[in-house]
């Protein structure tokens, strides 16, 4: 990166694609565990690109907010000159939902999915550190409610009913903010952490994936 920073990623392509999947993930682990979680699009036709964040796994340099759009942004512009943006999907996982969301808000990819998403970081912190003045400590704010305002692509929402850590409301206020552009999938029982364990979670990857790009446009205008 420009600033020294270092960024490590993985990336997997198939014959004759679909297109790619950029995965921005969550917090835990770094790629060598998460790669596990290409099989899913790779099987589904589609290549795929996820990055460790900085302090993870192979990927060093200064950790900031900006720093973590500029580097998501960096790779996604990597990925358009290798891809039209019509072929383009990001995806976005618990921590990474944020930044999806502000990436997707930067460019014109065909889809954009959240997985277990947070209305802001801030909101969701907030829940279990209400007493301390949480606007002068936090040094992200991530505020996926903002982002989503000026997304101009079919926006969905995969969530567990019974997330403890980022409760299931949260994408629901999300949904009544843009009902317009955001389509909102409930996984009846799933957790935070446990939603492949549903066969719900791979039908809806499926359904999603699989979608016509131009009747998701005819849907939003």
């Amino acid at each position: 990166m420009e600033d020294g920073g270092r960024i490590n990623a993985i990336y997997f392509r198939v014959p004759n694609s679909r297109g790619v999947i950029y995965y921005l993930k969550g917090n835990s682990r770094s790629i060598k565990g998460w790669g596990k979680f290409a099989k899913d699009f790779v099987s589904n036709g589609y290549d795929f690109l996820m990055m460790d964040y900085r302090g993870f796994g192979k990927s060093r340099g200064k950790r900031t907010q900006a720093n973590l759009f500029n580097d998501a942004q960096y790779l996604y512009k990597w990925l358009e000159a290798r891809y039209p943006e019509n072929k383009i999907v990001i995806y976005g996982r618990s921590l990474g939902s944020g930044i999806a969301t502000r990436v997707a808000s930067w460019n014109h990819p065909r889809l954009l999915i959240l997985d277990s998403p947070y209305f802001s970081f801030y909101h969701n912190i907030n829940r279990y550190l209400f007493f301390m003045p949480l606007r002068w400590l936090m040094r992200y704010t991530l505020r996926t409610d903002q982002y989503l305002k000026t997304i101009d692509c079919p926006v969905h929402i995969i969530h567990g009913t019974r997330d403890r850590l980022i409760p299931f409301n949260q994408s629901n206020a999300l949904k009544n903010l843009y009902p317009e552009k955001i389509t909102l999938h409930p996984i009846e029982g799933g957790h935070h952490n446990d939603l492949p364990q549903f066969s719900d979670f791979f039908e809806l990857l499926y359904d999603i994936l699989y979608l016509n790009p131009d009747d998701e446009k005819n849907r939003l205008s």
